[in-house]
């Protein structure tokens, strides 16, 4: 049957667009669908506030009435003049092993990204580093992590044969918790606070993060920067993820280093795994969505370790052990048996450093890919 492209122009459509890669993925053990209301925020130029700098249109992949194929086309301003770098982003990339298909799409934002006068296109990226990003390429018969995203084996293989190359790759580690901490470790912590009068803040509640939030995602702008994909959040992007965050935060599993002052100069995020619960919700809050949730934030042995930075002035004064001090107690108590980290560039040696004192396996591998127009 001939296959045709239809830009995604409705509310209708663009939560067609939402569910397509559900029912491709249907007899997938391992893959995790988003709840389809964050998606639709997402990729909404109303609820978004990324559309103050980006711009984005959305296709599909027909063959007779039958949804086949879907994919994002995304111009991130703000990116692109950090950089420097006239750059087309693709996301949301999804199809059935079909050539033909595949080439439909990417005809499709290449033709845009010429238009736009773009000299690069790579992806898959999404609006913001909080958006799932790269292509599984290791680890198949694993599960996501909650921000992760899975797709089948052959989608590597074919973005390669249409010309794509590696940019960059992301790898993900599952890290064992110790049983007993680590009393080198112990020292270390108690030498950066007598030495720098650091300490982490007690945060007793959910107001308490709210206290620190807004510095956080400042420090995060600031450890960030010149990142791959990462572009600096405005403060409505800022406040939008707040709010994503607010309900599922933990006071026991932040940790926020602060100065004298009561300044951060370090934190830490940690977030019991919701893959599983999202597995049996299908994508929907309600009727059950909400209680898998629940259910997963409170009783767990998986935790997805979902941020860590500290400012360039204390990375090398031993200011990332009070973030474990207090992340690697709070997570024995609560019989977290293993953290994942989620997506972090192989690239970045400081952060695999983080996990040299610890039991850890490296499973999972995503890929960025790259064409020059």
């Amino acid at each position: 049957m001939e296959l045709y492209l239809k830009e995604v122009l409705t509310s209708k459509e663009l939560k067609a667009f939402i569910r397509f890669p559900t029912k491709l993925h249907n007899d997938c053990r391992y893959y995790v669908p988003p709840l389809q209301f964050r998606e639709f925020q997402t990729l909404s130029k109303k609820h978004n506030p990324a559309f103050g700098h980006c711009e984005a249109r959305y296709w599909l992949v027909f063959s007779g009435k039958e949804i086949i194929g879907r994919i994002a086309g995304i111009i991130n301003h703000r990116y692109n003049q950090e950089q420097s770098v006239p750059f087309m982003r693709f996301g949301w990339l999804d199809f059935i092993e079909d050539e033909k298909v595949l080439a439909l799409l990417l005809n499709t934002i290449e033709e845009w990204a010429r238009e736009r006068e773009m000299q690069f296109i790579h992806g898959p990226l999404g609006f913001t580093s909080f958006d799932p990003s790269g292509v599984l390429v290791e680890g198949f018969d694993e599960w996501p992590t909650s921000w992760g995203r899975y797709n089948y084996p052959y989608y590597d293989p074919m973005l390669k044969k249409a010309g794509y190359v590696k940019d960059k790759d992301w790898i993900e580690q599952i890290i064992k918790v110790p049983e007993e901490t680590n009393q080198r470790e112990v020292k270390i912590a108690q030498l950066v606070k007598s030495r720098y009068g650091l300490h982490n803040s007690s945060l007793k509640n959910r107001k308490d993060i709210r206290k620190y939030s807004g510095q956080i995602f400042e420090m995060i702008n600031e450890v960030y920067r010149g990142l791959f994909g990462f572009s600096t959040l405005s403060n409505e992007q800022i406040k939008s993820l707040e709010k994503e965050f607010a309900g599922i935060l933990n006071p026991d599993f932040v940790s926020v280093v602060v100065n004298q002052k009561d300044e951060p100069i370090a934190f830490g995020v940690v977030v019991p795994s919701l893959s599983k619960a999202l597995k049996k919700a299908g994508g929907r809050l309600f009727p059950l969505g909400w209680f898998y949730l629940y259910r997963a934030l409170q009783f767990n042995d998986t935790a997805d370790m979902l941020l860590v930075g500290v400012k360039p002035e204390y990375q090398k004064k031993g200011a990332y052990a009070l973030v474990f001090e207090k992340i690697i107690t709070s997570v024995q108590k609560k019989g977290i048996k293993q953290v994942e980290t989620t997506r972090e560039l192989e690239e970045n040696e400081k952060v695999q450093q983080l996990w040299a004192p610890y039991e850890k396996r490296q499973h999972k591998r995503a890929r960025c890919y790259i064409k020059t127009l």
